[in-house]
């Protein structure tokens, strides 16, 4: 499976800012666009990592589904 995202960076006074538009809060900031880019690889990795512990955070004690889900492109 191959999943493409769609990555933004933004030359702003401080160096680039970067996001991911499909994955919220993962996001970065750099003086160069290089590392904005091994930034946003970093934030995208830690979101995905913290997304199950704060999903199971919320849903503590709560009767729930849980399925895999997976895309094809």
């Amino acid at each position: 499976m191959n999943i493409k995202l769609t990555v933004v960076f933004q030359k702003v006074s401080q160096g680039y800012i970067g996001f991911v538009e499909e994955l919220p809060g993962a996001n970065t900031q750099a003086d160069t666009l290089e590392e904005a880019r091994a930034n946003l690889e970093e934030a995208v990795t830690l979101v995905l990592e913290a997304n199950p512990d704060l999903a199971e955070e919320l849903l503590q004690g709560k009767e729930v589904i849980r399925e895999s889900f997976s895309l094809v492109s």
